[in-house]
């Protein structure tokens, strides 16, 4: 599937809390995303995860006025 971010929805499971932890910082670091939340539970010998990636159609606004924010890829970057 391309990213073309119709899904936002990812699932890790590891044997170790460790290990749960670093599959979800490659994935972030290979994917150049942040998840928005979270959830982990323990499934038999596995711990899992269900996260939510935070989706690009999200524009978060700082407030501080438009002649001071933009948008790119995505992401809002704010001039000082």
């Amino acid at each position: 599937m391309k990213d073309d971010n119709t899904m936002n929805v990812v699932y890790f499971e590891n044997a170790t809390m460790r290990g749960l932890h670093q599959d979800i910082i490659s994935w972030q670091e290979v994917n150049q995303k942040r998840m928005l939340s979270l959830e982990i539970a323990k499934d038999g010998d596995l711990f899992c995860c269900i996260g939510l990636t935070n989706p690009s159609e999200v524009i978060i606004c700082s407030g501080i006025g438009s002649d001071r924010s933009k948008i790119s890829r995505g992401h809002l970057l704010v001039s000082s």
